[in-house]
Formats: structure tokens, C-alpha cells, sequence
């Protein structure tokens, strides 16, 4: 691993306290970038920051709940503070929950478009301000970098909140390039599969709750089988090298691109 190749990146995570978010934290802090692990979960992103620094790492933490424009606001304040600047966000703060449509509550819909597409954009926004306030960089952009999904560029009956959700996030990472280019920030993302984390495990006791599986580990397996061409799912570590490519100078001329990491799901 090159260690340096993230050298004098200053990155704020959301959803840092476990699964992929957790993963890249320390991915990323083994390249040399300093992390702010960010998560509404304190105790996760305790644990996790002080991980990456026992590894040698550089890494603060900071409770955030990514609805609330207050905190993120306080979140990118603390990133500063503790750097001197931000530039580089992994926008990777994300929930789920199955429901039979069309006998989907209202309150399900509004806590997943809540916390997927305005939670997204409302972290986006504010770290967008400061990178802005900070001037543009002419040796390197500024770089965000939302989580979308398979569903970002599909659908499932079952899941259909969370399908426009991360097709909102889509057009977060299309829009957001077009309006932050001229202040040299690119914005670019990527899309995971079926990936064996923390997330996936309740997605998967849920999908038994509503009668689509009849017990744990179907779901995985059948989507493995039957819509996975490389015939597993994925971990964390299948989709970190990803995230760092982009946070990397190699994709410096990258923009309003979503890539694909998911087993050859979905063809674009």
C-alpha cells in the first residue's frame, strides 16, 4: 500500500462508525490522509478514530446526525479546527428498510429520502461553502464523493423509497459537478452492490419480517446466485480501493461520474 498517496487530504466521513464507512476511514488513514469520522453512533466513531490512531493514523471524531443543518455545520467547523481545512467529503451516511408496496408507511418513506437524499445534500452543501470560503485550490480539486447504490440506476419492489432515494443521489452528483466546477470541486460517486455489513444484515432479517425470504441469509444468497454475475456479494474491502481512487490525484480530471461496484449487477 502506498502510504503516502493520500498525503495532505483532510476528509470528513459521515456514516463512519461501522461497515464500508469504517472500513475507509482506515483505508484512507493508511494512506495518509487525516479523517474526521463522522456518525450519529459516538461510540462507533470513538472506537473507530482511535483505531486509526493507534495504527499511526491521523483521525478526530464528531457526532453527527447528517438531517440537522446545525450539525453539519458544527461538523465541518470541527474538521477545520482540527486540519486547518477541508478538502475531500465521503457523503456515506445511509439507512434502509423493506415494505410491501404499496402498503408503505409515510413515516418509512420520509426517514429514508430523509436521511439518504437530504441528508446527502445537506452535508454536500455545507462542506461545499467552506471549500469554497477556503479559495480554489490550482494544484489539485477539492473532492466529494456520495454513496449511491445499484439503485441509484435501478429498482426493487421492495425497497422503492430507498431506490429514489439513491436515484436522488445521482442527480446530487450530476448537479453538484455542473454548479461546483468553476470553483475547482469535483463531485463523483459510487455505486455498491450487495456488500456484507452491518446494513445488510438488518436489510436481510427485515426482508424475512415482510415475507420475502423465508429465513436469514436468503436474500444474499439468491441475489448472489441469480442477479451477480461474479456469483458472491461483496465486502467492505471489495469497495475501498474505489472510494481512494477517487480521493486520489489519479481521478483529478473525474466529474458528475457514478461507478458501478457491484459484481456486475447493473450495465450501464
Amino acid at each position: 500500500m502506498d502510504t503516502e498517496r493520500l498525503s495532505g487530504k483532510k476528509a470528513l466521513i459521515t456514516g463512519g462508525a461501522q461497515g464500508m464507512g469504517a472500513a475507509i476511514a482506515k483505508h484512507w488513514a493508511a494512506q495518509g490522509a487525516a479523517v474526521c469520522v463522522a456518525d450519529i453512533n459516538e461510540e462507533g466513531i470513538a472506537k473507530v478514530a482511535q483505531e486509526i490512531r493507534d495504527a499511526g493514523g491521523q483521525a478526530t471524531h464528531f457526532k453527527l446526525d447528517v438531517t440537522d443543518e446545525d450539525q453539519a455545520i458544527a461538523a465541518v467547523a470541527h474538521v477545520v479546527k482540527e486540519f486547518g481545512e477541508i478538502n475531500l467529503l465521503l457523503n456515506n451516511a445511509g439507512v434502509n428498510k423493506p415494505t410491501i408496496f404499496p402498503d408503505t408507511p409515510k413515516e418509512n418513506y420520509d426517514f429514508i429520502m430523509n436521511v439518504n437524499a437530504w441528508g446527502s445534500f445537506n452535508v454536500m452543501k455545507q462542506v461545499s461553502k467552506q471549500m469554497i470560503a477556503q479559495g480554489a485550490r490550482k494544484d489539485y480539486p477539492y473532492k466529494i464523493i456520495n454513496v449511491g447504490s445499484i439503485l441509484s440506476r435501478e429498482a426493487f419492489l421492495d425497497v422503492i423509497p430507498y431506490s429514489m432515494a439513491k436515484h436522488a443521489v445521482l442527480g446530487l452528483i450530476k448537479g453538484g459537478a455542473k454548479a461546483l466546477v468553476q470553483h475547482n470541486i469535483t463531485v463523483n460517486g459510487y455505486g455498491p452492490g450487495v456488500v456484507a455489513t452491518e446494513l445488510w444484515k438488518q436489510l436481510d432479517k427485515d426482508l424475512v419480517d415482510i415475507g420475502m425470504f423465508e429465513k436469514q441469509g436468503q436474500s444474499m444468497d439468491s441475489l448472489a446466485e441469480n442477479m451477480i454475475l461474479m456469483k458472491r456479494y461483496s465486502y467492505p474491502e471489495d469497495v475501498q480501493g474505489t472510494a481512494s481512487f477517487l480521493a486520489s490525484p489519479e481521478s483529478d480530471y473525474m466529474t458528475g461520474q457514478l461507478i458501478m461496484i457491484d459484481g456486475g449487477m447493473v450495465m450501464q
